[in-house]
């Protein structure tokens, strides 16, 4: 059984199979949505970089002990490739795993994956509950409050950030477009 490059089909039915939780699924959906809107920015494989996005989390509902090891598993079962393999399991660096995230397409899954949840929060809310009209600045600001979203864990989004050599407001404003292509799907429109 050699090498299978996987759809955007495939992935999304690894997901659901994986996770039966909506929020988890949309979660997915946002990350894809950050990583694909990043991928088009440094002219890399948007599809790659948004298959990714969509599993980084494919263990997470049954195995969260086992957070990005059990992912790692399933997708060499099926023959993904390394490249995609390792990219999950690099978001949980040094909390699940000690595979440090180092090509960009890591380091930008790493950095948004948590940001997008702090995002998506923000925009909740606003009076209009939109993230049409969300704005960095607004992000920032909830931000300093520690008391908001308080599961989102800032300092990874630091790191994060600091690895790609990007300003905060920066990534956060990126993150923003990339997530506004699904604004409907997210009931955020």
């Amino acid at each position: 059984m050699g090498m299978h490059i996987p759809t955007r089909e495939d992935a999304l039915s690894l997901l659901k199979e994986y996770n039966k939780t909506t929020n988890l699924v949309k979660h997915g959906l946002a990350v894809e949505a950050v990583m694909r809107h990043f991928a088009k920015k440094y002219g890399e494989s948007e599809d790659m970089w948004g298959i990714v996005g969509l599993v980084h989390d494919l263990d997470y509902e049954q195995y969260p002990e086992e957070h990005c090891t059990m992912s790692r598993k399933i997708l060499l079962e099926r023959n993904w490739p390394e490249e995609y393999v390792r990219a999950v399991a690099s978001h949980g660096w040094g909390i699940f795993t000690d595979i440090e995230p180092q090509s960009t397409m890591e380091k930008i899954l790493y950095a948004v994956d948590e940001l997008s949840g702090l995002i998506i929060a923000a925009a909740m809310v606003r009076p209009s509950k939109s993230l049409m009209d969300l704005e960095a600045s607004s992000v920032k600001k909830k931000w300093k409050d520690k008391s908001f979203a308080a599961g989102v864990d800032r300092t990874i989004i630091e790191k994060g950030a600091s690895m790609l050599g990007m300003e905060l407001t920066e990534l956060i404003r990126e993150s923003i477009i990339g997530l506004r292509t699904i604004a409907g799907e997210l009931g955020l429109a």
